[in-house]
């Protein structure tokens, strides 16, 4: 609005006057604020009528303008739209992250790893106090509905890589594995599920894979009491923190540099690496001959030093 008047009376001035722009515009300002320091040339009765218009008007207009401001300022209103549109910034240079939906207690540990690996994500949750704890622990953070459009495209869901939906309720799970694999059919989704019937609802929503906190720490249980070697050796080459041996799956995309080469060739005798297992056509076959070739769409699980597996991604 304060613009539009400052435009009327400059425009004004210039055709009914007859004065150039500069002065038509340093005419408007004056009589704006209420300066007044004379006009720069003299006025008919046509320039007065526009005077007392832009006076008039462009003073409530400048009055109305300020106090919104200084409302913003005591408000602290302006600062969250200079975050705001700062977060915007930052989600938008991101490619290729991860968003985590939801920062409870599941949501914390699986951001805890997401540190731990130095994977780029976003959370989202609805909660105030979730969002100032994740905040306050360095997270990228988006507030709002994680099942509405508007919300995953904000924390850039269109150029995820994965999203992960840890939220407590099965139904709200669904609706966001659904809003997602509609915007991006290409996003690899990880839904929490809170009970069993859960499960085949989520996974007709479109979600790649689905866990239930209380199965998957049941079975831990399980396994610690019967094996608990063998889950410290796990445990151990899947930390972050591990640096002598690393756990890693790498797909086989078209165009990759390792299509039509065979396992022996990826990982020769003189390497460290090992190819645990491969996966094509749903099918898992573990510890796969060397003279097989590898294809457009399996994915392979390898196991070895740092150095060797950061060398490898160069060349998958």
């Amino acid at each position: 609005m304060l613009m539009a008047v400052v435009l009327f009376g400059t425009i004004a001035y210039v055709y009914l006057e007859g004065w150039t722009w500069f002065d038509a515009f340093y005419m408007t300002i004056t009589t704006i604020t209420t300066v007044g320091n004379g006009e720069p040339r003299p006025m008919n009765d046509a320039g007065k009528w526009v005077t007392i218009a832009v006076v008039a008007i462009g003073f409530a207009v400048l009055t109305y303008t300020v106090l919104r401001l200084m409302a913003y300022m005591v408000e602290g209103r302006f600062e969250t739209l200079v975050e705001l549109r700062r977060l915007r910034r930052k989600i938008a240079r991101m490619q290729n992250h991860y968003i985590l939906c939801g920062y409870g207690r599941v949501g914390r540990e699986i951001a805890h790893a997401f540190t731990d690996e130095g994977t780029p994500f976003v959370v989202i949750d609805i909660n105030q106090d979730s969002l100032d704890r994740a905040a306050l622990e360095g997270h990228v953070v988006v507030q709002g509905d994680a099942a509405e459009s508007d919300t995953l495209r904000l924390a850039g869901i269109e150029r995820a890589r994965g999203l992960v939906t840890a939220v407590d309720s099965d139904e709200k799970n669904i609706y966001v594995t659904l809003s997602a694999r509609v915007i991006n059919p290409q996003v690899f989704i990880v839904a929490r599920a809170n009970r069993d019937h859960a499960e085949e609802k989520l996974r007709l929503a479109g979600a790649n894979r689905i866990i239930s906190p209380y199965t998957i720490g049941g079975r831990r249980m399980a396994s610690l009491a019967m094996r608990p070697t063998a889950v410290e050796f796990v445990d151990t080459v899947l930390s972050a923190s591990n640096s002598e041996l690393l756990l890693e799956d790498f797909s086989i995309h078209e165009g990759s540099k390792s299509s039509g080469r065979t396992i022996g060739e990826l990982a020769s005798n003189d390497s460290s690496l090992i190819v645990l297992a491969i996966k094509r056509d749903g099918r898992m076959t573990f510890r796969p001959p060397r003279d097989m070739r590898l294809q457009n769409g399996d994915e392979i699980v390898v196991a070895g030093p740092p150095n060797e597996m950061r060398a490898l991604e160069s060349t998958v």
